[in-house]
């Protein structure tokens, strides 16, 4: 575990160096501790798949090595104690994608295997970004590892559900983009206008990093 600087007010946490279990855990339980104790003058924290990125208010850090040594133990505190997981989140999908057959050829499978491959598995959210909303989803099976496109489209509709390398995902909003489009869901992940709130916050994202969820397929939605 190391901390990075990055410009004047801003740091990178190093918790771990390779993806997993426990350091998907280790995100969770650093990221909890943020937003239910956040230290004074902190502007807001990024994570991702094996760091976060703390930015604060110019001044707030005056002595970083006092303060940041206090953070690395009250991060080394809470990793001692992970929470257990919550329940997976339930994303009804129709596998019905473009490139989903070619997707099947590539990997020397039928559309219906690449389905069943893509369902059986309960993801972890490690990030959220690109756009508004879009989870980075892990442990996708081996057997579906399929390179992005060469030429992106302009225009990927919100909800596609895709594969892009090692991981899977779901445009949450009409965006360019180059993974392989196998499926749809009519989950909205980002939605400005939600008012109702999860957890005591706003809900304008369905999904946020450190949860898990899995792909159920469906013919048609409701």
């Amino acid at each position: 575990m190391k901390w990075i600087p990055y410009g004047p007010n801003a740091w990178l946490f190093r918790f771990a160096e390779k993806l997993g279990d426990e350091t998907f855990a280790r995100g969770r339980a650093i990221a909890a501790t943020l937003e239910q104790h956040p230290p004074p003058g902190l502007v807001e924290f990024v994570p991702s798949f094996t760091s976060v990125l703390l930015e604060f208010k110019p001044g707030a850090i005056s002595d970083p090595a006092k303060e940041l040594d206090e953070l690395d133990r009250r991060f080394a505190s809470v990793m001692r104690r992970l929470p257990p997981p919550k329940p997976a989140r339930d994303i009804p999908v129709i596998y019905d994608g473009p490139d989903l057959e070619r997707v099947a050829k590539r990997r020397g499978l039928s559309a219906a295997k690449v389905a069943e491959l893509h369902s059986a598995v309960v993801y972890k959210v490690y990030v959220v970004g690109f756009s508004p909303g879009f989870p980075y989803l892990g442990d996708l099976d081996p057997r579906l590892h399929t390179p992005r496109l060469d030429v992106p489209r302009p225009r990927v509709p919100a909800g596609s559900v895709a594969i892009g390398g090692e991981h899977t995902g779901i445009y949450s909003v009409d965006s360019p983009g180059g993974w392989n489009i196998i499926g749809r869901t009519s989950v909205a992940l980002f939605d400005p206008a939600r008012k109702n709130s999860r957890d005591g916050e706003a809900a304008m994202f369905w999904l946020r990093a450190g949860e898990r969820v899995r792909f159920v397929p469906v013919k048609s939605f409701p």
